[in-house]
């Protein structure tokens, strides 16, 4: 793939998914450039804000076979991976296993209110997300590429919730949060969604032209300061910095666990997917500084001084940015 053909490919799918989402253009950036990258997401924000539709639309738009998965509490692992059964051919009277496929088994996962779902059925996401392929007993299925899974969770409504343990938030590259739209955003989506038209979604894209999408963010070249800048900013989330590390002292103040190597390259595979989307072949600081925020805020765990004094994981970012010079 060229680069021009990968950028029209990039423009035609923002395109399409215009058509269905109104405003919430700096989301849908964040969702193409993890998409693009190779990574998961986890979308925070409050019933009724499109992000199913925004999820449903992507998949329409790429033709990839989509799942929607409701997390629940008496969800099990074997809703999410499949079973096997136990079939009886009639004629023999012979009897064999035969495995029957969950739906982990598409490229497009919506898994809807993850955290309303005990940690046992969580965990089933971890193999799948990381490894592309699932094990039921002790059998190994892989899965086919590309494969994108959409996390959403309520800010609201906590009680009867499981939070997503520290190692299932790092398998997701961003956290994105959507907001309210804007007054006339607003009045856009009433006027558009209370009529008899529905959008119409044309496929730009197969998985094969996304999956050589994913290889060509991969070769944009990244300079060595913008990776140096990237690791910068990882280290210096950790509190217990080496000696060589620019700790600010609010992240030895508030922060308790800072974010792993899987966040650097994070926000490298995210600078690169960026700049594409931006229309350059180069990735740069301000790439980085882009990323930085969705890529961060769910891997800095905050101590109880931090709570105390009502500050949160996007402020702690904030800071590091002051605080880490760029290149």
């Amino acid at each position: 793939m060229q680069f021009d053909e990968a950028q029209s490919l990039a423009s035609r799918l923002r395109d399409e998914l215009g058509r269905a989402i109104i405003g919430q253009h700096g989301v849908v950036q964040e969702i193409l450039t993890a998409f693009f990258a190779g990574g998961h997401c986890l979308l925070r924000g409050v019933p009724g804000l499109a992000k199913t539709l925004l999820i449903k639309t992507l998949a329409r738009a790429v033709h990839l076979k989509f799942n929607r998965i409701q997390f629940t509490p008496d969800l099990m692992p074997s809703d999410i991976l499949g079973t096997e059964v136990i079939e009886e051919d009639r004629g023999t009277g012979r009897r064999e296993i035969r495995f029957i496929r969950g739906p982990i088994f598409a490229n497009v996962i919506l898994a809807d209110e993850i955290n309303r779902t005990p940690p046992k059925t969580q965990a089933a996401l971890l193999e799948a997300m990381q490894e592309y392929q699932v094990t039921v007993s002790g059998i190994r299925y892989e899965l086919e590429r590309p494969l994108f899974v959409l996390a959403t969770q309520n800010p609201i409504e906590q009680e009867g919730t499981y939070p997503l343990p520290e190692a299932q938030l790092d398998r997701f590259m961003f956290n994105v949060v959507i907001e309210y739209p804007s007054a006339a955003e607003e009045h856009r989506i009433l006027a558009f969604t209370t009529g008899d038209e529905e959008p119409t979604i044309t496929p730009v894209a197969t998985a094969s032209e996304i999956e050589a999408m994913r290889h060509f963010v991969r070769d944009i070249p990244a300079a060595s300061n913008v990776i140096d800048y990237a690791l910068r900013i990882v280290r210096a989330s950790r509190p217990a910095g080496g000696p060589d590390d620019a700790v600010p002292a609010t992240v030895r103040h508030w922060v308790k666990w800072g974010a792993g190597p899987r966040a650097g390259q994070a926000l490298v595979l995210g600078a690169k997917a960026r700049a594409l989307l931006d229309g350059r072949s180069v990735a740069a600081p301000e790439d980085i500084r882009a990323v930085a925020l969705p890529v961060l805020r769910h891997r800095i765990l905050l101590n109880f001084q931090a709570e105390a004094d009502g500050v949160d994981a996007d402020q702690i970012v904030a800071r590091l940015l002051e605080a880490v010079p760029a290149p």
